[in-house]
């Protein structure tokens, strides 16, 4: 603002300088040029009074100074003249001067060198006799007499320029320097131009009403950020070129950004295909989903236009962590096509038996080898629903009544019950330690020992022996160990192994009978107490599983 109102000054003070001396310089000009010609006008007079009394003698001896005198017979040629020979000078009988003296007593005229450098002014009287006498004197024209003092005026031009510039630069600074002086944030504290006032209310008035815009946006902006900072799903605002206007911390650790990827495009966190549709659909102004895997999670991706008057100004971006809901999807068909498949092999070697007996296609001798596979067969069923229905009952959280079970006395109880079945593989079981009480449900607990001696006796060496220790842990809790010497389990299978119908030697797990929910009903009993797994396997050289119990499941 300083320089436009320097300018403007500056500007108007040089066009006041050249326009005062073109109007200073043509005034005196006209003037001087008014003053020269009167003074032509007297010497011509004083002259033809000479001419009167003393004829041609008059002029000798003359000086006439500057003034040129013509004396002109009544035809027009020349009678004298002090600057050149009268004879050889053209006839004046034309010349405007002339022509007016004769007719009027007195003429004047002027006229212009060829050069424009001089203007030469002409005053003629008309004598008795009828001759004229014409008195010349030149003086130099305007735009001579200006470059002549070109020097002078432009040393004054340079002088005046630099005031101009000295006093402008002043007086912007003053007129500015108290609007520079406002303080903005107090408009109407300001002591400074009168006009301004109408102005600095308006701004207080608007001052006012942004900070409580900006109070009420920072407000909302807070709520905002306080709901999608505490969201578990990730949230992405869009532009309509698909930059990043906001990303909240569930969608950076989601896509691995940080508050620097604002501003840059959402394909630089992800190039998957399924990403690249989605943002294609939402700017054609459709809502679309996908799911994409990230760091071994399943995430999906749910993209809706922000539209307005039916054209799409922006995407909100969701993504939702769909891992265990999609593995629990996979688990509960895996496990109803298991289920499924587990009942129809019994069922239908029950079934056949029955067909057979019914149709008297049976030996009598062989009848109860029939009844004995029918009623093995129904047992295998009815353990199967059994492990199904505690399986189903922990999965919804039932509660189970609680006591105190002394775990070395149950595992003391479970290895009895399975004698005969070591027995017959040659297999001794070991049951030792120091002991330990768990707080929990007795049946559940049983399970556990169960199935773990069970499994260790059905996989472990003929000839072997399974070991069961029940010891304080470390941690204050019990820990209850199930050893054998079998075919341990191969490393690719481990993690799997307490997954619901999961055999690792599927022919195997057939001829020992087996359910296939052994580990998994051992997994859920476990967690169902608080206790935590762990799992020792070496093929060819058994298999070690310790439950460890806490100290709150502990009395």
């Amino acid at each position: 603002m300083t320089k436009k109102i320097f300018r403007s000054i500056f500007l108007v003070a040089f066009i006041v300088l050249l326009a005062c001396l073109a109007l200073i310089t043509g005034v005196l000009y006209d003037h001087f040029s008014e003053q020269q010609s009167a003074q032509l006008a007297s010497q011509a007079d004083l002259a033809a009074q000479g001419v009167e009394n003393e004829g041609l003698g008059y002029f000798d001896g003359l000086d006439s100074g500057d003034t040129r005198l013509t004396w002109i017979a009544a035809d027009g040629s020349v009678l004298y003249d002090t600057d050149a020979d009268s004879d050889s000078m053209e006839n004046h009988s034309s010349r405007e001067e002339f022509v007016e003296a004769v007719e009027n007593g007195r003429g004047e005229s002027s006229r212009y060198s060829s050069t424009l450098s001089e203007e030469t002014i002409y005053q003629a009287v008309l004598l008795s006799d009828g001759t004229v006498l014409r008195a010349a004197a030149s003086h130099s024209t305007v735009l001579a007499l200006l470059w002549g003092m070109f020097v002078p005026l432009l040393l004054i031009v340079a002088v005046a320029v630099a005031l101009a510039a000295w006093l402008a630069s002043r007086l912007s600074r003053r007129i500015v320097g108290p609007l520079n002086a406002i303080d903005l944030d107090s408009p109407l504290e300001n002591d400074v131009y009168d006009e301004l006032s109408p102005l600095l209310t308006r701004v207080e008035s608007q001052k006012k009403q942004i900070s409580s815009q900006l109070d009420e946006l920072s407000r909302r902006q807070e709520e905002f950020s306080a709901v999608t900072d505490n969201m578990s799903e990730g949230l992405i605002l869009l532009d309509r070129e698909g930059i990043i206007l906001s990303i909240n911390p569930s969608a950076a650790r989601i896509f691995g950004a940080d508050s620097a990827s604002i501003g840059r495009d959402i394909l630089t966190l992800d190039r998957s295909p399924e990403l690249r549709a989605l943002m294609e659909s939402a700017s054609a102004g459709k809502r679309s989903e996908a799911v994409i895997e990230r760091d071994g999670a399943e995430y999906q991706l749910s993209a809706s236009p922000v539209l307005t008057d039916g054209v799409s100004r922006g995407t909100v971006l969701l993504a939702f962590d769909v891992t265990e809901k999609l593995r629990a999807e996979r688990l509960r068909r895996e496990f109803t096509a298991n289920v499924s498949h587990e009942l129809k092999t019994p069922l239908h070697s029950i079934m056949g038996a029955a067909e057979l007996l019914q149709d008297g296609l049976v030996k009598s001798e062989d009848q109860q080898r029939f009844l004995g596979r029918i009623r093995s067969e129904a047992e295998r069923l009815v353990t199967l629903v059994d492990d199904v229905i505690d399986l189903s009952r922990m999965d919804e959280g039932d509660n189970f009544p609680r006591e105190e079970t002394d775990l070395l006395q149950l595992a003391r109880d479970v290895a009895g019950d399975l004698g005969p079945a070591a027995e017959k593989r040659g297999i001794g079981i070991a049951v030792g330690g120091s002991g330990g009480s768990v707080f929990g449900v007795r049946r559940l607990l049983w399970e556990i020992i169960w199935n773990l001696c069970d499994n260790a006796v059905k996989y472990g060496r003929e000839g072997g022996h399974v070991s069961v220790s029940v010891d304080a842990a470390p941690s204050g809790g019990v820990s209850l160990s199930v050893a054998d010497d079998g075919i341990g389990i191969p490393a690719e299978h481990r993690a799997r192994v307490f997954e619901r119908f999961y055999r690792v030697d599927k022919s195997h797990s057939r001829a020992t009978g087996g359910t296939g929910l052994g580990l998994s009903i051992v997994k859920h009993a476990a967690q169902y107490h608080g206790a935590q797994i762990e799992l020792e396997s070496e093929e060819g050289r058994g298999t070690r599983i310790t439950v460890i119990f806490p100290p709150r499941a502990v009395s």
